[in-house]
């Protein structure tokens, strides 16, 4: 029996060894791409390819290039703040249609409810750029292309069928609670802001994040809407304009910054808003 127990305890022990082997090299593998272009980012010799990860010369020149933009044709703080003003506006507006309309098909019952749901999920299913040419000459016809207001109705208007997570999240929440406050005299709008929503902070947070990032990593439906104007450019067209044929070499190490400057708010504030993230991505979907 005790020797039983010895071999359990040491095929146990081998286990976690094997499983804290892998998750090392899978954590390696992901932060390697990471570290890469940070050292890159302060580079000072060489162009795109070297033949060597750890830079021998560190420099902010990479930065100040960046940021200052002497020649005029890589704006990157005007990117910055046209990104920044299309995220937060975003952030609102998709956050309140996608719990709006989470918490109506979660809580209200109506007969074209399960109808709806079906045809929603169904149009999921299809990739959101197959539309793009179709909302932009609709943006044209109606004089909004090429502007940031363009970008933020086409990002807060796509929060409409991206309500599936937080509808789970909804369906978690007792509906006693609902029916507890009915019985108090509560009126529906009064159970949502009194009752649902200081319950519902996991899942705001979450779509709140998803909404913010979206505009710092969309490329196709940006770069369709704001044509050619360099200073309507996000930050995403602008570092993929700085990668052409002639410049690739001369800006990697301007790209890398750019990339790491972009980077800091959205990591940030993932950092700290993790606990509800991730609490509001495993209840919705569980559901």
């Amino acid at each position: 029996m005790a020797k039983r127990e010895i071999n359990y305890k040491a095929q146990k022990k081998r286990t976690k060894i094997l499983v804290y082997a892998i998750l090392t090299i899978m954590s390696v593998v992901w932060l390697f791409p990471i570290v890469w272009i940070v050292l890159n980012s302060f580079r000072q010799e060489g162009g795109a390819f070297v033949p060597y990860i750890i830079p021998k010369h560190f420099t902010l020149s990479n930065y100040t290039k960046l940021i200052t933009d002497a020649s005029g044709n890589y704006p990157f703080v005007r990117w910055f703040v046209n990104t920044l003003i299309v995220s937060v506006c975003t952030c609102v507006l998709s956050t309140f249609i996608t719990i709006s309309m989470s918490y109506a098909l979660s809580r209200l019952r109506f007969k074209l409810r399960r109808p709806f749901l079906k045809v929603a999920l169904v149009l999921n299913m299809f990739p959101a750029f197959m539309s793009m040419i179709a909302i932009y000459y609709i943006l044209k016809a109606l004089n909004l292309a090429g502007s940031l207001l363009a970008l933020i109705l086409v990002y807060s208007a796509g929060a409409a069928l991206a309500f599936y997570v937080a509808k789970g999240f909804f369906d978690t929440i007792p509906m006693a609670l609902d029916e507890s406050a009915m019985i108090d005299g509560a009126n529906k709008w009064q159970i949502f802001t009194k009752i649902t929503l200081p319950l519902s902070k996991p899942i705001i947070v979450y779509t709140a994040l998803t909404a913010f990032m979206g505009p710092w990593m969309d490329f196709i439906f940006a770069k369709i809407i704001m044509g050619d104007d360099v200073k309507n450019y996000t930050v995403a067209i602008g570092l993929y304009s700085m990668m052409t044929q002639t410049t690739a070499n001369s800006l990697f190490m301007t790209f890398t910054a750019g990339c790491v400057l972009i980077a800091i708010p959205i990591t940030l504030l993932f950092i700290y808003m993790q606990k509800y993230y991730v609490e509001g991505v495993t209840s919705g979907a569980v559901k």
